[in-house]
């Protein structure tokens, strides 16, 4: 299962959106149309399809909890982590804590991530593109040369 792709769609007065059609037909029939959300990085919100986030799980579970750095991650990714199901129309609802967290008003870009999925307040988005500093070759070459 690969997401990508992006979408805008407006937010509902309830603090619901819709998931763009080909990310819901992406996931796999074991993530039983549920996600974890929880807070991600650079003011987005991360959300993984159950069987995802299961991985995501396992990872955490092997890592040291002596070490006081991967206590304060899984503190904090955990702490903002809920369960989230489609509704009859594709739509989720983003718990008021991260809605709040990612700044959202009114709409959401909903972006492909391969694993998962990052909704992003759009106007945050476009900040945040126009805070990098490499084009977008240089960052290929850097990346995919590692």
């Amino acid at each position: 299962m690969v997401f990508k792709g992006q979408a805008e769609y407006s937010i509902d007065s309830k603090g619901r959106v819709a998931i763009p059609a080909k990310m819901r037909k992406a996931m796999s029939p074991e993530a039983q149309d549920t996600f974890t959300i929880t807070r991600g990085f650079e003011d987005c919100i991360f959300l993984y399809p159950m069987d995802q986030w299961s991985d995501i799980e396992e990872e955490i579970e092997d890592l040291n909890m002596y070490d006081r750095e991967v206590r304060d991650f899984v503190r904090i990714i955990m702490m903002w982590a809920d369960e989230v199901s489609l509704d009859g129309q594709g739509r989720i609802s983003i718990p008021t804590p991260l809605f709040e967290f990612a700044e959202l008003d009114g709409s959401a870009l909903i972006l492909g991530a391969f694993d998962h999925i990052e909704i992003w307040d759009p106007d945050q988005f476009d900040e945040y593109l126009n805070e990098q500093p490499d084009d977008y070759e240089t960052l290929a070459e850097s990346v995919m040369s590692m």
